[in-house]
C-alpha cells in the first residue's frame, strides 16, 4: 500500500514575527515563527511544520504540537514574546514529525499528552520521510507522551479547561481534537489540515473509508465552537469544518463509485472535477495518492 504523508504548508500571515538562526545539516538557516493572536490567551504559531497552538492558562502554558526538529526553541522564543509563564504541558495531535519533533527541545519536566495510538505510532520504526520520529530513540524517549487517553480527557478546570477527543480513524488512527470551551475554539490538527483533499497515512492507521464518518462525528459531538485552528492553513470557522465533513463524504462517494465502475486510479484522478461549492479547495496535493489509498482500502 502506498503510504501517504503530510504535506507541510507554511502560511505567511500573522501579527508578529521573530527570526531565529540555527545550524542544521551544515548550513546556517533562519527559522521564522509567525504568531497570530486568536483570543487574549490563545495564539497560533506558524512556520516550521504544522500549526502550533499556545494556550496561556492560569498555572502555565499549554502547547499543542511542536513542529519539526530544530523548531522547538524558536517556538519557546516566540512564546516568550507574549507571556512569561512557563510551558507546563505539550499536547501532540498526532504522530507526524512536523507536529511532534520539537518536543525534545522543551524541558524534560513538561507533561506530554496524546491519544494512546499516537504514542504507539511515535515509537514505530519509520520510513524515509517519517525518520523525523526517530528523534525519540534512546534518551529522547523521555519526550514521548507520558499521559494518554482513549476517547476523551479533560485537563484543567473552569476557564483553563481543555477537552481532548478521539473520534476514530482519519488522517491517522490517533488524531486528537483539542477544544478550549471557554474560548469557543478548537484545534483540529491534520484531521482538518486545510481546504484540500484529506491526507492519509495508511502506515499509521489512516482510513479513507472511516474519515468522513470521523469528521461527521466530530461535528455532531462538539458544540459551542466558533473557530477551528487547522493543521497547516489558517484559522477557520465551524462552518468551514462542517463543509469539510460534507466534502469528504461526497469525495469518497464519487471516487468509490468511479473505481467500482472499473476505472483505474489514474483515470479517476484525471477525471475528477471539483464541485463548484468547493471551488476554493486546493488540489495541488497529488490527488492520485488519495485515490490510490481508497482503491486499496475498498472492500472486495
Amino acid at each position: 500500500m502506498k503510504r501517504l504523508v503530510v504535506l507541510s504548508l507554511m502560511v505567511t500571515v500573522g501579527l508578529l514575527s521573530i527570526a531565529v538562526s540555527a545550524f542544521q545539516a551544515g548550513q546556517q538557516i533562519e527559522r521564522i515563527v509567525e504568531v497570530e493572536k486568536v483570543k487574549d490567551n490563545l495564539f497560533v504559531l506558524k512556520g516550521g511544520g504544522g500549526n502550533t497552538g499556545v494556550f496561556v492558562a492560569t498555572n502555565g502554558v499549554v502547547v499543542i504540537d511542536t513542529k519539526n526538529q530544530g523548531w522547538g526553541q524558536p517556538v519557546i522564543d516566540a512564546i516568550g514574546t507574549f507571556t512569561d509563564e512557563p510551558v507546563v504541558t505539550i499536547i501532540n495531535t498526532h504522530t507526524h514529525g512536523d507536529h511532534t519533533s520539537g518536543n525534545v527541545e522543551f524541558p524534560a519536566t513538561v507533561e506530554i499528552v496524546a491519544q494512546a495510538n499516537t504514542k504507539t505510532n511515535m515509537t514505530k520504526e519509520t520510513g524515509p520521510r517519517d525518520e523525523r520520529n526517530d528523534i525519540f530513540k534512546g534518551q529522547n524517549a523521555r519526550f514521548l507522551p507520558k499521559r494518554t487517553f482513549t476517547d476523551r480527557m479533560s485537563l484543567g478546570e473552569g476557564a483553563d479547561r481543555i477537552d481532548l477527543y478521539y473520534f476514530g480513524r482519519g488522517h491517522t488512527d490517533g488524531d486528537a481534537w483539542i477544544v478550549f470551551p471557554a474560548l469557543r475554539v478548537m484545534q483540529a490538527g491534520d484531521s482538518f489540515s486545510g481546504k484540500n483533499p484529506p491526507y492519509l497515512d495508511a502506515r499509521n492507521g489512516a482510513s479513507s473509508l472511516d474519515y468522513p464518518e470521523t469528521l461527521a462525528r466530530a461535528v455532531k459531538t462538539i458544540g459551542d465552537v466558533d473557530l477551528v485552528i487547522s493543521g497547516h492553513a489558517g484559522v477557520m470557522t465551524w462552518e468551514d469544518l462542517r463543509a469539510y465533513a460534507d466534502f469528504n463524504l461526497e469525495l469518497l462517494g464519487a471516487v468509490t463509485a468511479s473505481l467500482k465502475s472499473g476505472q483505474s486510479v489514474e483515470e479517476v484522478a484525471n477525471a475528477y472535477s471539483i464541485p463548484a461549492k468547493y471551488k476554493d479547495y486546493d488540489f495541488r496535493y497529488p490527488f492520485k495518492d488519495y485515490v490510490q489509498v481508497v482503491s486499496v482500502q475498498m472492500p472486495e
